[in-house]
């Protein structure tokens, strides 16, 4: 199994070291040089097995022989021994047809947790076989952070720099990230948006000497493992129903939502993906009037969707146009120069078949909230509440199961649920030391320059 750039100028690489990469050095973004499949007999045979099982075997088509089966299920089940409920990714069904599938069992309640418990670990191995170093670069908009903090924070041979919107992100969210205990992770608090954070993020692996000389990658939904991870949800959902599902993704980077798309090229039966937006809504508008154009973000009840920049968006766009790199080259081009990219028909055509968009503002979250809570005693929180009115103005059908993914705990979005509700989310566990630990963060401007000298100091020899 190896892996290629979405921009067709980077050498096609092993999965360990996609996995250690992150982004190609043509500033592409990796994907399989061909899908591996399951006949629908073996997604059938999904149903009732234990998630762990399920991850193996989905996993285990996209790792080549970068790590053995033994390697990849002693860190599968490590990845989800710190889960709260054993199935990982558990259906409620919260009406006729209707579900939620809850990713906030981990140890940052957010559906990160799910891909970055494994790539972390997975990680972990494949540095120290190599016997390296390396500095993980993520930008986070709000869960990101936390998740990868808790994957790989205290472990040897891995700094891990974190840069978040200052004020941009729920207070719990900060806490997880800047409360964090270990050495080897530093918060970074911008003065800008998340688009003004993974532009940086960018701008240092295009910088390939720098890269290079201080191993520079990213965990975030940039690199394939996050997405292959992900996929893996998609296939235990729909082997439990049966039949083929509306999945409805909260959207902000594209990346959660391309893994159902990398489900459904690995042979996974979908009615349609929908992808829900806040008012930032650049997908929407992308999939709904066949322009892709930034603006500023807005902040929002649901800042870990606040983005006007949906990186992931790159390697579909890479599949609709039939794997063309000289179209995504050129695309990608553009839309840097001029912040918009007008939808060529055909490829507009071919998103269209898997995606739908919707967009929700914050009044309409709210008021979702609210409707749920009446419906069913149940507080969600305003990612989720995206999603659900989605779910609720889509007319599918009752014949069609419509899942919609719930991608935080309510918990740590306190004042927007209450807000809602008049009701404060109990606090699980979990968050108790986030916030009543000592925060460490550093504050400045979003200029690359500064990161980079941030960077190059931290890792000077004392």
């Amino acid at each position: 199994m190896r892996y290629i750039s979405t921009r067709g100028q980077s050498p096609a690489i092993s999965f360990a070291d996609m996995l250690l990469a992150g982004l190609a050095p043509d500033g592409g973004l990796y994907l399989p040089e061909t899908w591996p499949s399951f006949t629908p007999a073996e997604i059938a045979a999904f149903k009732g097995k234990p998630y762990t099982d399920v991850a193996e075997a989905v996993l285990g088509k996209l790792i080549g022989d970068s790590f053995t089966p033994e390697e990849l299920r002693a860190d599968i089940a490590a990845a989800y021994a710190s889960f709260d409920f054993p199935a990982i990714a558990p259906l409620s069904e919260i009406g006729r047809g209707r579900y939620l599938m809850e990713l906030y069992h981990g140890p940052t309640l957010a559906f990160k947790d799910v891909a970055l418990q494994i790539l972390g670990r997975l990680f972990a191995r494949a540095l120290k076989a190599r016997g390296g170093r390396a500095t993980v670069l993520a930008a986070t908009s709000g869960d990101t952070g936390s998740a990868a903090i808790a994957a790989l924070g205290g472990l040897e041979n891995i700094e891990v720099i974190v840069l978040h919107p200052k004020g941009r992100v729920s207070e719990v969210q900060r806490r997880q990230m800047t409360t964090a205990p270990f050495a080897n992770v530093h918060n970074i608090a911008i003065e800008g948006t998340f688009d003004d954070g993974q532009a940086i993020v960018k701008a240092l692996f295009a910088e390939t000497d720098f890269a290079e000389a201080v191993n520079l990658t990213a965990v975030n939904s940039i690199n394939f493992a996050r997405i292959a991870a992900q996929a893996v949800y998609y296939f235990t959902a729909a082997a439990e129903l049966g039949v083929a599902p509306v999945f409805v993704v909260p959207t902000g980077n594209f990346g959660d939502v391309f893994a159902g798309e990398a489900a459904m090229r690995m042979g996974l039966a979908v009615e349609k993906l929908v992808v829900a937006t806040n008012s930032n809504d650049i997908m929407a508008r992308a999939l709904n009037e066949g322009v892709y154009a930034s603006g500023k973000a807005s902040p929002t009840l649901s800042p870990s969707m606040d983005i006007q920049v949906a990186s992931n968006f790159e390697r579909a766009l890479f599949e609709a146009s039939g794997r063309d790199s000289a179209f995504v080259r050129d695309a990608m081009a553009r839309f840097v120069k001029d912040s918009r990219l007008e939808l060529p028909p055909a490829v507009l055509a071919d998103l269209r078949t898997r995606y739908e968009a919707k967009r929700t503002d914050d009044a309409a979250t709210l008021a979702t909230i609210a409707r749920f809570e009446r419906e069913t005693g149940r507080l969600i929180d305003p990612h989720t509440a995206v999603a659900l009115a989605a779910a609720y103005d889509a007319n599918f059908g009752e014949k069609v199961p419509v899942v919609v993914l719930s991608t935080a705990h309510p918990a740590k979005f306190p004042d927007a649920v209450n807000h809602a509700t008049n009701r404060i989310p109990e606090l699980p566990p979990r968050l108790t030391a986030a916030l009543q630990g000592e925060e460490k963060c550093h504050v400045m401007r979003a200029e690359k320059a500064l990161v980079r000298g941030f960077i190059e100091a931290i890792l000077r020899p004392s």
